[in-house]
């Protein structure tokens, strides 16, 4: 089976993050990315679905990771280390929290950048995915 006729073979997923918990979402995302849940998965391809979120500021962060969690990252210059606690971008981009935890749980190597543009995340309820008719997951 080609890369082409795999990319014809996409589906679209729905996931409603409201009152679910954010690993036990991004684990599940990760995996219908990465295509492990596909019976021709390949490593070396990217061979997995895409997903929408919705509701992303409704997710749940477990024990104290809602203040005590920290994302940080440094702006190339010196003294440039940047730090975020989870509360603040939880209240400002919610998207993010996903984003980053999805992001985390990718292969390392050049195929996860593509892996993470067929992530969609939205903060609200609506998302301008209706055409592709996303099927709709439960976590």
């Amino acid at each position: 089976m080609t890369a082409d006729e795999v990319s014809a073979l996409d589906k679209w997923y729905l996931i409603d993050a409201a009152g679910q918990v954010l690993g036990r979402v991004a684990t599940k995302v990760a995996t219908i990315l990465s295509g492990k849940h596909r019976p021709h998965y390949a490593p070396f391809l990217v061979t997995g679905d895409h997903v929408v979120i919705i509701n992303a500021d409704k997710i749940k962060l477990t024990g104290q990771k809602l203040d005590q969690k920290v994302y940080r990252h440094h702006t190339l210059y010196p003294g440039g280390l940047r730090e975020i606690g989870a509360r603040k971008v939880m209240d400002t981009k919610p998207e993010n929290v996903i984003l980053e935890a999805v992001t985390g749980m990718l292969p390392k190597n050049k195929l996860r950048k593509r892996m993470v543009k067929r992530l969609k995340v939205y903060a609200a309820a609506q998302h301008p995915h209706e055409a592709q008719r996303p099927e709709a997951l439960t976590v």
